[in-house]
C-alpha cells in the first residue's frame, strides 16, 4: 500500500527547513516506512547514541508552532500529539533505515534520500532568486496561487524542451511522463507500438474528462482498458502499423518524441525531447 501512496505524493513536500538543515517530521518517515510513529520514536530512545544533534532532534515549541500554522493543510500528521515532534536530517533518515528492518523502509529510503538531494540542488540552483524574494517579492506574493506559479517556472515544468534519463532513474521518467500527462485538457494521443498496462498506471493521473486515443500494433491490454473505462472512462485504442518512433501529442497542440516505449522508461538511456508543433499535422497524417 505505502508504495502506492509514495507514487502519488511528492516526498519533497514534506521537507522542511528547520535551523537551517532541511528535515523531515517523525509521523512522515513513519508513515513512508509502514510504522506508527512510536515505533520511529523508540528508535530513537534505544538508539541514542545513534541520533546525534545533526541527525535528530526533537522540535521545540515555536518551531513546531510555526511549521504547524504553515503546513497544517498539507498534512494529517499534526495534530493529537501529547510531546513535541522529532525531525529526522538526511544522515537521521539513513540512519533509521537500518534500524527499521522492513522492505518498505529499505526500498522508501532510496526515494527518501534522491529527494533530500533534488532539494539541495533546487535550494542551490536557485539561491539568488530566493535572496531576491526575502528582500523584495514576497510582498507580490500573498497567495499559493502565485507561489506555485514562480516555483513552477524555477523547476522548469513549463519550459520544457529536452531531457536524458539514464538506466534506472525509473522514478524520474514516470514523474516528468505525469506532468506530461496532466498537461492536456482535452485530449492526449500516445503512439507507442508496444504499449502494456503501464500505460493505464500513468494515465489515471490525466484530468477528468480528457479523451485519450493509443495508437499502437501490440495490444496487450485490451481486457485492462474496459475495466480501465470503468472508473476512468475516454480511453480509446487505434491500431495502427505506421510509426517506428513514440510520440506524445496535446490538445493538438503540443508533440513530445519519446525515445524508449512507455513501458520501458527508465530502463535504459533514452531521451524525451519537446518538438515544434507545427509537426503534428504531418503526425498525424501517418494514421
Amino acid at each position: 500500500m505505502n508504495e502506492i501512496i509514495i507514487k502519488e505524493k511528492d516526498i519533497k513536500d514534506m521537507i522542511y527547513e528547520v535551523r537551517g538543515k532541511q528535515v523531515m517530521l517523525d509521523s512522515d518517515v513513519a508513515f513512508l516506512y509502514g510504522v506508527e510513529t512510536k515505533r520511529i520514536n523508540e528508535a530513537v530512545r534505544n538508539n541514542k547514541e545513534r541520533f546525534p544533534e545533526n541527525f535528530c532532534f526533537r522540535l521545540d515549541e515555536g518551531e513546531y508552532k510555526n511549521l504547524k500554522s504553515k503546513f497544517s493543510t498539507s498534512s494529517d500528521n499534526w495534530g493529537g500529539r501529547r510531546k513535541l515532534p522529532y525531525v529526522f536530517t538526511e544522515q537521521g533518515v539513513a540512519m533509521l533505515s537500518g534500524i527499521i528492518k522492513n522492505k518498505t523502509a529499505v526500498k522508501v529510503s532510496i526515494n527518501i534520500m534522491n529527494a533530500f538531494v533534488e532539494m539541495r540542488k533546487f535550494i542551490s540552483n536557485n539561491a539568488q532568486i530566493f535572496n531576491r524574494l526575502t528582500k523584495v517579492e514576497y510582498k507580490l506574493l500573498e497567495n499559493d496561487e502565485k507561489f506555485d506559479i514562480l516555483f513552477d517556472k524555477l523547476e522548469g515544468k513549463n519550459e520544457l524542451t529536452e531531457k536524458l534519463f539514464f538506466d534506472g532513474q525509473v522514478y524520474d521518467a514516470y514523474s516528468l511522463l505525469i506532468n506530461i500527462i496532466r498537461k492536456a485538457k482535452d485530449k492526449i494521443i500516445i503512439i507507442d507500438n508496444y504499449i502494456d498496462k503501464t500505460i493505464l498506471d500513468v494515465l489515471i493521473y490525466k484530468n477528468e474528462n480528457v479523451k485519450v486515443e493509443i495508437w499502437t500494433k501490440n495490444v496487450k491490454c485490451d481486457l485492462d482498458i474496459k475495466k480501465f473505462n470503468l472508473q476512468y472512462p475516454n480511453v480509446e485504442i487505434k491500431k495502427v502499423n505506421n510509426f517506428h518512433d513514440r510520440f506524445i501529442i496535446l490538445d493538438d497542440e503540443e508533440l513530445y518524441h519519446v525515445g524508449a516505449s512507455l513501458k520501458d522508461l527508465g530502463k535504459k538511456c533514452f531521451a524525451l525531447s519537446k518538438m515544434d508543433g507545427l509537426y503534428i499535422k504531418d503526425v498525424l497524417k501517418n494514421s
